[in-house]
């Protein structure tokens, strides 16, 4: 089968499955946003690689900015048609296309039906939903009317997809909602990428480099937006200065929260860096701890933090704030991996944090629970197993639509 799979962000674990449906023949061309800073698989051919796997960078002319609505509507749109262009020129039998902003996602959705491809929708979070949110808050009822029109946007690509796979059954919820052939709905959590994230030492290069290798130290790796809120990292520091770090690997306009507050507060224990290198991404996670994840209220029902995975692959103990509902919130106290607090419980947040730092036990326990789970659950071969299906699904709908 030749198979476009494209990720806006280029996580690692979409590449994993890139070159496991390539090492099983298929023709696989795996295609991510360029400009996107966010953290990033490995998007290069190596020497171990099948020759029928290939990475294509999709660029727009001028730099992404998330911060103006109508340019990166503007921008939204190019890269859909960018995207677009490579549906006739590769003719894939099937396109599946996920993490992608709602107008990018309409011109991808609509060119694969044009072509003959079956399509699948990978959904990652809900953007009609985030953008609602968001835009209600900052804009009253124009901002409702805009985030009508993107879930209007949403639900036409739900309708005209030939199978769709969400990532919890909460979205599977709101997804059968929205269609009328619920059997093209399929469940398939994320995983992390199990075969590129293995347990490391503490004193490892990367921590000695850094000057971090011989203290305690919280770790948060992955994007920094403002709905992953900024501020408990902030509080944390502060809390355990003196006593421990609060290193963050970060990208994003949260960062910007952090940088301000460690220059007026003089929080000198809390250690930003940017984003590292993929293949550094080990000896960065094996440097922490406890690994920290937040999420905010609002985007707990539409959006999973997917580097909770990761960390369980670090075999590293989490401390989440994350709703109740929220996947992550459920796995992780489901397994024992860590300790979960509600987004809004600053004082509980802060104490689950004291006792991962001072309980040994526990902070060992809710390691090795959390590699297990990844050991059990992220096998890359039966994570294929089930896209396999969902393509098979795809690809006779597609021809009983024919």
């Amino acid at each position: 089968m030749n198979i476009l799979v494209h990720d806006y962000a280029g996580h690692p674990f979409q590449v994993d499955l890139s070159r496991e449906l390539a090492a099983r023949g298929h023709q696989v061309t795996h295609a991510y946003f360029q400009g996107d800073p966010g953290p990033k698989g490995r998007l290069e051919r190596s020497s171990s690689d099948p020759v029928n796997l290939s990475f294509k960078g999709v660029p727009l002319s001028r730099p992404y900015d998330k911060a103006s609505f109508v340019r990166r509507r503007f921008d939204d749109v190019a890269y859909g048609k960018a995207v677009a262009e490579l549906i006739p020129a590769l003719k894939p039998d099937l396109v599946i296309s996920g993490n992608t902003p709602t107008e990018a996602q309409s011109t991808i959705v609509k060119t694969s039906r044009k072509s003959g491809a079956a399509f699948v929708f990978w959904v990652q979070d809900f953007y009609s939903i985030a953008v609602s949110k968001l835009l209600r808050k900052k804009m009253g009822t124009v901002g409702a009317a805009i985030g009508a029109y993107y879930t209007f946007l949403e639900r036409g690509q739900f309708a005209n997809s030939d199978a769709i796979v969400v990532i919890t059954d909460s979205f599977a919820d709101v997804a059968k909602k929205w269609v009328k052939d619920k059997a093209k709905i399929f469940t398939i959590e994320n995983w992390g990428a199990l075969n590129e994230i293995s347990p490391l030492p503490k004193d490892n290069e990367w921590a000695r480099h850094h000057k971090i290798a011989h203290t305690f130290n919280f770790l948060y790796s992955g994007t920094l937006a403002l709905k992953h809120n900024p501020q408990l990292l902030i509080d944390l520091a502060k809390e355990v200065k003196g006593r421990a770090n609060v290193v963050v690997v970060s990208q994003g306009v949260g960062v910007a929260n952090l940088e301000h507050a460690k220059q007026e507060q003089g929080i000198d224990n809390l250690i930003l860096l940017p984003l590292q290198p993929f293949s550094d991404l080990p000896k960065v996670l094996a440097t922490s701890d406890v690994t920290v994840a937040t999420i905010e209220p609002d985007a707990g029902m539409f959006s999973v933090p997917s580097k909770v995975q990761s960390y369980f692959c670090a075999q590293r103990p989490v401390l989440l704030a994350a709703p109740a509902e929220n996947l992550a919130s459920q796995v992780v106290g489901r397994i024992g991996a860590g300790l979960v607090v509600a987004p809004t419980d600053r004082a509980g947040f802060l104490n689950s944090a004291l006792r991962l730092m001072e309980e040994d036990a526990l902070r060992l326990g809710a390691a090795e629970s959390g590699r297990n789970f990844a050991l059990n659950n992220y096998d890359i071969k039966r994570v294929a197993d089930r896209f396999e299906t969902v393509f098979q699904h795809a690809i006779r709908a597609r021809k009983g639509n024919s």
